[in-house]
């Protein structure tokens, strides 16, 4: 990557010159809509790409990694927008986990097949990496690889790892890596949680980052290729979004909303998504399988007492119901449980990572059921064995909360240099 294309791209250049002008034309996918603060729409990369006449990837063949969420403002996806265009020469699309098209549950994927929409081949890059998907981008023929996928803002949301994957996998390949930007759907204001201990590395985890980053992928990207890649970095080109500003949520932006995974079905769960997922490493049911995933929390067994203890602590910004539901699948299926419900009130307010440890720490009190996962899962999830450890020690919230406080100023310092937003 050379400074002066990064500074380009980066800074809002001749490229975001040229896309501010072309704006002004007028149609739906340039434009945006409304905040209703009457702010202009946001933009993503992908929008200002194409509306510089994709001047970024001439001359070069590419291949998309994309899924569903791979959307303009109305609401094509970019593959099929792309795929006709002559000033783009789109020849491969590469598939994260639940697939290019979104049809794979969590932990699967679609394989490799041919797109019925527009013939193209789709490569299957779920759970591959290094050196293996470096083979596919070189089977695939493509110069170019382009990354246009919404992320969650969560380090477990593994679309963040197939970014860092494709990245070191395209340099091991002499490839090209373009990431198109997109919003951070719960602001990209702080970043919060423990940071993940290198020793705990996994597919929901696979760098340094916090568990709550706070980023979007371009700024992700710029931070993985100098802090995490930088003995072979790739050659890295990001597009940034135009109108996005660092405290807006998903529903200022006037973007539309699609289900990044078929867990995450609205802006709202990913407000709770970075806390909450934690009870994936317990004996808890996450809501998976009910229409309010990871905002329904429960097990058999679980009475009013839970939701009393929590809303006891008065945290910031949020209020827990007493609620019982049945899962249609995952944990608990066909059968009744009790819990919570998270209900956001508050979501200036809201500290999502610190609610999900209060969840943990009375939960724990109040059920004698309660249980971590017998892989450890939550360690993962965590980054760390102290979240598991002092909750079983008796730690409070505050004590848990407090023990990651060193390695978060550590990271947000180094976080500070690859934001590219207000």
């Amino acid at each position: 990557m050379t400074l002066s294309r990064r500074g380009l791209l980066a800074a809002g250049g001749a490229v975001g010159a040229f896309a501010a002008t072309a704006a002004g034309t007028g149609t739906a996918a340039a434009t945006g809509r409304g905040h209703g603060s009457g702010r202009p729409g946001v933009r993503t990369g992908f929008e200002r790409l194409a509306a510089d006449g994709y001047r970024l990837l001439a001359g070069q063949k590419v291949g998309v990694v994309t899924n569903p969420t791979g959307i303009t403002s109305d609401v094509r996806h970019i593959v099929d927008v792309m795929h006709p265009d002559d000033r783009v020469d789109l020849t491969a699309v590469f598939g994260p986990e639940h697939g290019f098209r979104g049809t794979a549950q969590a932990g699967g994927s679609e394989g490799r097949y041919d797109d019925p929409a527009t013939g193209l081949p789709v490569y299957d890059t779920y759970l591959k990496s290094g050196q293996p998907l470096a083979d596919i981008f070189t089977a695939s023929g493509v110069d170019t690889v382009v990354f246009d996928i919404q992320d969650a803002g969560a380090r477990f949301y593994t679309y963040i790892w197939t970014l860092y994957d494709c990245m070191e996998a395209a340099a091991l390949a002499g490839k090209r890596l373009v990431v198109l930007d997109r919003p951070n759907p719960v602001t990209g204001r702080a970043a919060l949680g423990p940071v993940l201990d290198p020793a705990f590395a996994t597919f929901v985890g696979r760098r340094e980052i916090a568990q709550a980053h706070g980023m979007t992928v371009a700024e992700l990207a710029l931070l993985f290729n100098a802090e995490f890649l930088a003995a072979r970095p790739v050659e890295l080109d990001v597009v940034k979004m135009s109108g996005w500003r660092r405290a807006d949520f998903f529903d200022t932006t006037g973007l539309p909303w699609v289900p990044p995974s078929p867990n995450m079905p609205t802006p709202e769960t990913a407000l709770v998504y970075s806390g909450t997922c934690l009870f994936e490493g317990t004996n808890l049911s996450e809501g998976r399988g009910t229409t309010r995933p990871f905002e329904l929390l429960g097990a058999e067994g679980i009475d009013h007492r839970w939701a009393a203890a929590a809303n006891a602590l008065e945290l910031p910004g949020v209020a827990f119901r007493e609620a019982y539901f049945a899962p249609t699948f995952s944990k608990f299926q066909g059968k009744t449980v009790g819990g919570v419900q998270v209900h956001v009130q508050d979501r200036e307010a809201f500290d999502p990572v610190r609610t999900g440890i209060a969840l943990l720490v009375t939960a724990k009190r109040t059920w004698s059921g309660f249980a971590w996962r017998s892989d450890n899962w939550i360690d993962k999830l965590t980054g760390n064995t102290r979240v598991r450890t002092m909750i079983d020690a008796g730690a409070d919230t505050d004590e848990v909360v407090g023990a990651w406080g060193a390695d978060l100023a550590a990271f947000r310092a180094v976080r500070k240099g690859h934001l590219l937003y207000r």
